[in-house]
């Protein structure tokens, strides 16, 4: 079978692509996250005469890298994640991807990559989700995980800009990213995420890299995560390992204020446009662990919960600092964590009707 889309002057072609078989899961409780992948991806180069070139749709493949590839050594890589959602209907449908396309646009520009379109990527996922439509789990809580990611693959040492780039798109049918229950936070006051003038506003590979040390630490003494706080000051919080981080105030959801540190999460901005929508108070300010901490205390801090792609919405029963652990209200997700994932998941898997735009179709 082999097809061609025309879009802005570039072709898809989907080549050597059969019918795929079925999936190897028969129950959620085998599914995971990120351990099983559909017999599709997609793949196109760059190169600076060419621009891009070659894009297509083929069977799931090796990659082949000489061992000089310029992202082995110097990081050059960026990366974002989405899904997309079968709803009862049996219909699927992509939440909000044209916000992934352009923060990955924003990640490429930051480490002098090349940009891509945003529109043909949208019709690239279209086209390989239709493909693979049967491996869209059909389970409550159960996704497809969908992975953009785009290296330089130029075959030099030294440090340089690379003239030519590999982009991909891999796709994985997934269940809860931290498994059941609430989550243990570890407030971490050694290690940092990100720096101003850094590159923690992008996803680039080499962040989560820098994170593994602490959130290991977090492990071993309990924690499923790790918050980070700001390079500065080590006072104010930034992020809560893979996800933005929110907390509940005086009634009113509270989230740190981006900064060039801290990652524009789709999650995020979704959490806060429902939180207008359905007249929650909320917030994007300065946020310190003093003022947490003195919270859960005395008991005006109720809630906090972490947000991203993968985990959704995760609320959080404990706060480890210092030499203390604190309690999250009573251990348990509290009513607005749970009225805002409920919203979410709704909208997402078509339940409850979202703001415009924010669900896309594949017919």
């Amino acid at each position: 079978m082999k097809k061609t889309t025309e879009v802005k002057q570039m072709e898809l072609t989907i080549a050597n692509a059969n019918p795929s078989p079925g999936p190897s899961f028969a129950d959620p409780g085998e599914i995971g996250f990120g351990k099983i992948f559909t017999p599709h991806m997609f793949q196109m180069r760059y190169g600076r005469d060419r621009g891009w070139h070659d894009a297509e749709i083929v069977p799931l493949h090796p990659l082949a890298l000489h061992p000089a590839t310029s992202f082995i050594h110097y990081g050059a890589s960026i990366f974002e994640s989405l899904k997309a959602y079968r709803r009862e209907d049996g219909k699927i449908f992509l939440f909000r991807p044209e916000m992934n396309f352009k923060r990955m646009n924003a990640s490429a520009r930051r480490i002098c990559m090349p940009e891509i379109d945003v529109k043909f990527c949208i019709t690239v996922i279209k086209e390989l989700v239709r493909l693979d439509r049967d491996w869209v789990p059909k389970w409550p809580g159960t996704t497809l995980y969908i992975r953009p990611a785009m290296f330089a693959d130029d075959p030099s040492l030294g440090v340089h800009v690379s003239p030519t780039y590999y982009f991909f798109i891999i796709m994985s049918p997934v269940g809860s990213y931290f498994g059941n229950g609430s989550l243990k936070l570890w407030v971490e006051e050694d290690c940092v995420r990100a720096t101003h003038g850094g590159t923690g506003a992008s996803k680039m590979a080499g962040n989560y890299a820098g994170s593994l040390l602490a959130a290991e630490r977090a492990r071993q003494k309990g924690y499923s995560q790790v918050i980070w706080l700001d390079a500065v000051e080590h006072r104010y919080v930034e992020e809560a390992g893979a996800m933005n981080i929110f907390f509940v105030v005086n009634r009113e959801v509270v989230t740190p204020q981006l900064t060039d540190t801290i990652l524009n999460g789709v999650t995020r901005d979704s959490i806060l446009r429902l939180c207008e929508q359905e007249s929650i108070p909320a917030t994007e300010r300065k946020v310190s662990i003093t003022e947490i901490i003195a919270g859960l205390k005395d008991g005006t801090c109720t809630e906090v919960f972490g947000a991203g792609t993968a985990a959704v919405i995760s609320p959080v029963s404990h706060l480890g600092y210092r030499d203390e652990e604190y309690q999250v209200g009573d251990g348990n997700p509290g009513p607005i964590t749970k009225k805002l994932l409920d919203t979410l998941q709704g909208i997402q898997f078509g339940t409850k009707t979202g703001p415009s735009g924010w669900s896309l179709t594949i017919d």
